[in-house]
């Protein structure tokens, strides 16, 4: 009941300025893009999860950038977009955050089903699992036939989690000592601002270096693909470790999209089938090098001495 509630609020007091209630559609759902947009590319199918809207930690821009450069037929939020953890402790809602949510709903307005799969920091909205809301589908898990056939579980992964399933005040423990690495991490990217320079994960760079997370990576990943190898079906797109990752174990192919408040990758289906990931972060990186390699103005031409 206490999850209940606190998704109602969420939704009655949070978003009301970005989520349309039923029966009603703002204006800006049909304004056209701007001008000098760039192309879009195309997908069939776009996952992404562990946002955490409504934390100091979200990367909000970085996902604004990537939903505005793309199109495709389906779009996955695998978990963790809102971070009921955090808003439950003390309301944090930037205009930011507001943009992230109204560019997912143009693009359910525009033809893409948008299927949420809720996950354990926004998991009041398992309560509403099989609604729409602003034509977003809510539900626990889903199933997606690739193009090329295959089947994948698509769920948060926090199931797999030995630490949020059996020791639940130690997940929020661990949630803690987490919350102070991505606080560092701010602080760590607004100094790189100050200094010009593009976003680059510190608490990513951390985890990646700890023998224990890396093993427990691994651990994580064998449990999520034992889980699907059971309901037989072909993979496993999931999220909740913050660690992109495509992976074969055995006759199970392993898929985690990643994060946007460390890495800012994204998970794609491309139209034959083919899946890859998406690293954002770094390509706004590249973008941002080739903008400044900006070719020197060509010398004019000497002209000719008139003869006296």
């Amino acid at each position: 009941m206490k999850h209940n509630a606190f998704a109602r609020k969420l939704i009655e007091n949070g978003l009301t300025t970005a989520m349309p209630m039923p029966g009603s559609l703002p204006d800006w759902l049909s304004h056209p893009e701007p001008r000098g947009f760039r192309p879009k590319r195309k997908y069939r199918t776009v996952y992404i999860s562990d946002v955490h809207l409504g934390t100091k930690g979200c990367n909000a821009g970085l996902l604004i950038d990537f939903l505005s450069g793309i199109e495709c037929e389906t779009l996955y939020l695998v978990g963790d977009i809102v971070d009921g953890w955090r808003l439950k402790k003390g309301w944090y809602w930037p205009d930011e955050h507001n943009e992230v949510v109204r560019r997912i709903l143009k693009m359910a307005h525009r033809g893409t089903r948008v299927i949420l799969v809720a996950g354990n920091h926004d998991e009041m909205l398992r309560a509403y699992a099989g609604m729409h809301f602003g034509g977003v589908e809510i539900a626990d898990e889903a199933i997606h036939v690739t193009a090329d056939g295959r089947r994948l579980l698509v769920t948060h992964g926090d199931a797999f989690d030995g630490v949020v399933l059996y020791a639940r005040w130690l997940a929020f423990l661990g949630d803690k000592a987490y919350e102070l690495l991505l606080k560092a991490n701010v602080g760590f990217n607004a100094a790189r601002r100050m200094l010009k320079l593009p976003y680059w994960s510190l608490s990513a760079y951390l985890k990646h270096r700890v023998k224990n997370v890396v093993q427990f990576v691994c651990d994580y990943e064998e449990a999520v693909a034992h889980a699907a190898r059971e309901i037989g079906v072909d993979g496993v797109v999931c999220g909740h470790i913050h660690c992109a990752e495509i992976r074969q174990i055995g006759d199970i192919t392993y898929y985690n999209d990643g994060d946007w408040v460390e890495s800012c990758t994204a998970l794609v289906e491309e139209a034959d089938g083919e899946m890859r990931i998406i690293d954002h972060a770094a390509d706004m990186r590249e973008r941002e090098a080739r903008a400044k390699l900006t070719p020197a103005p060509a010398l004019k031409p000497e002209r000719e001495k008139e003869p006296a």
